[in-house]
């Protein structure tokens, strides 16, 4: 389900209008209605109105089912895989991830020249 559509479930669990619920939350119906029509964003604030207005969080709002996306652990994925998520981050974390690789692959040549050398 969408935001706009778990929003719209919360008022119609309470039998509540979408204009009573626009009042409650300082929106006018037009934009609440977009935001439950999921053609305008809600924004944290309005998130938090609803929350409160409905005595629950934004979590169950956001994720009314439970249904929370799966933690990414990339251990578990192959070297491949691992290359394909990097690749989906932005360009200012993927030039972390490598620098943090560059840093440690210095890192092992160096200790490997010195236990070779010395």
């Amino acid at each position: 389900m969408s935001l706009g559509q778990n929003i719209k479930a919360l008022r119609e669990a309470k039998g509540l209008l979408q204009k009573q619920v626009a009042n409650e939350v300082g929106l006018g119906i037009s934009h609440y209605s977009k935001i439950e029509n999921d053609q305008r964003e809600a924004s944290v604030d309005m998130l938090d109105k609803l929350a409160r207005f409905y005595n629950t969080t934004i979590d169950k709002i956001v994720h009314p089912d439970n249904e929370v996306p799966e933690e990414v652990v990339i251990e578990d994925k192959s070297t491949i895989e691992q290359m394909k998520l990097i690749q989906e981050l932005d360009e200012k974390d993927k030039s972390i991830v490598f620098a943090i690789i560059d840093k440690m692959l210095t890192t092992k040549k160096f200790k490997d020249f010195f236990n070779k050398n010395i």
